[in-house]
């Protein structure tokens, strides 16, 4: 087994965030394994990064670190004391929060903080950004209630300019409530007593708190979208307060060298021509630069920066007809793990930036060229990590409301009963559906959305695939990943354990691309490493790591089978050990590598050959 071990400058960094939790009396909750990053954590700089790589303005100030927190009864008022500190955005439950207990459907946790605004946000709008808040949001600021927002997997923001002081600390008070599985709105993975394949609850905060100043007229979004076959990027920005007469100018660039610009009315479509492009691949993501402004009588008003990637996703049939996934016109075997994304010490937060990008390194060094992000959506800067990476990402949709759940024993591929949800429930899962793929448009990583798992909740399965399909016609929609199947979309899925299978090419081929969306789970539970020490799970267990490659080592040779016969793309279960999952090829602190990577990508190459399919016309 391959294990990870502390470098000098690491020791050096644990060593000064021991002192700075020395002085502020926060510390992680003990009691549970925990990543090598866990002890990097400073609560004076926590998550310090710029949180939002697809849309940057130099004028913003991060808000996370610690925070008053209480938690009250659901129908309480505003606290007038607070119960301690909490490092935001780490959730409540979490060790690293330093609080790691409970709240529940009947308690409503409140946070509170101050903050200064820097000198240079003076004169601008202020907007209060949150990444990520689980799930019922109500923010004041100075006393003043600002606005509410429900959904724990899209980001949202405030306009607060009108009820900021004149100078000096500004208070801010922000309420959270979440029935986490007690409620019908979206919730992923997460249950009140955990178990198996059901995960902690993760309240609250737990992606960073932001602010960001802009000008009274300024660009608040934008849509980006590649056409690889016409060699063009159409944009279209959102311009608030914008006046007659104003332009929105847009400008690609390669490097230091501007290849395309173009200037219409704001709100209107710019299309830029991109000749001679590069295409994004996982051999070769290349991501061009885009800048943005808005010009008013020739002097720029407002400019922020970005990033887009020509590439295309699209079906296209082989020599025998069978419908396959092509990237940028070519069939390119996509294979990658179900990532579930949680950690031991942040549940949905990353320790640190390094350890958010050090799972997606290891999927490539271990040969995969895709991830399937599994129930629960990231931070901006996971998409942008897998961007510069050229590592394809199906993106599902939390479930939530479950029930009538399909029968997923090994081999079973038919149709139950959908979920008769409730109009409240169907309208929280419409309106996050929404807001997500909205927030994750522009990141060229994505290249499947799945709207369903394994029946978990599904419901309306073809009216929602196809308002998918019409919301972002530039993907493909993965409507039930191994759950109930219906005609529609571009995908049929089947989920098989622990063996590889595939969708039956004659019965489905000819219209959708087959795709095995789960197999595997070989499980291997690592002394010192599991998050406790009774039932732990595998689909398969070994009691060593050269059984578990070799299995894994026969089961490519099954894949390499199926492609000839029409298998477009495979999803391996999975990226790391997940509390008592340890069918991870990683365990759940990151510190065991299972199998060295270099083996395991030593038999995956040959899944990428092209000689394996043969396309029409070729």
């Amino acid at each position: 087994m391959k294990r990870i071990f502390l470098t000098p400058l690491l020791l050096l960094c644990c060593q000064i965030s021991l002192l700075h939790a020395q002085s502020t009396g926060w510390r992680p909750v003990p009691g549970k394994i925990s990543t090598k990053w866990s002890e990097q954590v400073n609560p004076s700089a926590v998550l310090p990064e710029y949180p939002r790589p697809q849309f940057v303005r130099p004028n913003w100030m991060n808000l996370n670190g610690l925070w008053n927190y209480s938690v009250n009864a659901k129908s309480s008022a505003r606290p007038s004391s607070y119960q301690g500190k909490i490092l935001v955005p780490f959730a409540i439950e979490s060790s690293l929060s330093g609080v790691g207990r409970n709240v529940g459907k009947d308690s409503t946790l409140w946070y509170q903080t101050s903050f200064t605004p820097q000198p240079s946000m003076k004169g601008n709008r202020v907007l209060l950004h949150f990444g990520g808040v689980d799930w019922e949001t109500e923010v004041f600021v100075n006393g003043k209630r600002v606005g509410t927002h429900q959904g724990g997997n899209d980001p949202f923001s405030f306009d607060v300019t009108s009820f900021l002081k004149g100078s000096g600390k500004q208070d801010l008070v922000v309420r959270v409530w979440d029935p986490t599985d007690q409620g019908p709105q979206p919730r992923g993975k997460q249950v009140r007593k955990p178990e198996g394949i059901w995960y902690t609850p993760a309240t609250g905060i737990w992606q960073t708190v932001w602010l960001e100043a802009v000008p009274q007229t300024y660009i608040s979004a934008v849509r980006q979208t590649p056409d690889l076959d016409r060699k063009t990027l159409s944009v279209q920005a959102v311009v608030t307060a914008s006046k007659p007469g104003d332009l929105f100018r847009i400008s690609a660039w390669d490097g230091q060298a501007k290849i395309a610009e173009a200037e219409v009315n704001a709100g209107a479509e710019a299309v830029l021509t991109i000749n001679n492009p590069k295409e994004w691949s996982p051999s070769n993501p290349f991501l061009y630069d885009l800048r943005f402004s808005v010009v008013r009588n020739g002097k720029v008003v407002d400019e922020a920066k970005s990033y887009f990637a020509m590439r295309k996703i699209s079906l296209g049939k082989d020599a025998n007809g069978i419908q396959r996934m092509l990237l940028n016109n070519k069939f390119v075997f996509q294979y990658g793990p179900l990532d579930q994304g949680w950690w031991p010490d942040g549940l949905y937060t990353a320790p640190t930036d390094e350890a958010l990008k050090f799972d997606i390194e290891k999927t490539v060094d271990m040969g995969f060229n895709m991830i399937r992000k599994h129930i629960k959506v990231e931070p901006a800067r996971w998409y942008y990590h897998c961007d510069k990476m050229g590592v394809m990402v199906w993106q599902d949709m939390p479930s939530g409301d479950l029930g009538n759940r399909w029968d997923s024993r090994p081999g079973v591929f038919g149709r139950a009963n959908e979920k008769q949800r409730s109009k409240e429930s169907e309208g929280y899962y419409r309106k996050e559906w929404n807001a997500i793929i909205d927030a994750l448009y522009n990141y060229p990583s994505i290249v499947v959305w799945t709207p369903f798992n394994e029946a978990w909740g599904q419901f309306k399965t073809v009216e929602i695939t196809e308002w998918t399909i019409k919301k972002d016609p530039s993907r493909l929609i993965n409507s039930a990943s191994g759950g109930n199947f219906y005609q529609t979309g571009h995908i049929v899925d089947l989920h098989t354990y622990p063996e590889p299978a595939m969708p039956d090419p004659q019965l489905f081929g000819k219209e959708r691309a087959l795709v095995l969306g789960e197999f595997g789970g070989l499980g291997l539970p690592v002394n010192g490493h599991v998050w406790q020490q009774k039932d732990n799970w595998g689909y398969q267990s070994f009691k060593n790591a050269d059984d578990l490659f070799k299995r894994y080592s026969e089961f490519m040779d099954d894949l390499e089978s199926l492609i000839k016969s029409g298998l477009s793309a495979a999803v391996y279960t999975q990226t790391t050990d997940v509390e008592v999952e340890t069918n991870g090829l990683m365990t759940y602190d990151r510190k065991v590598i299972k199998v060295p990577e270099s083996k395991l990508k030593s038999v995956t190459q040959k899944l990428y050959n092209p000689s394996l399919v043969k396309m029409q016309g070729k």
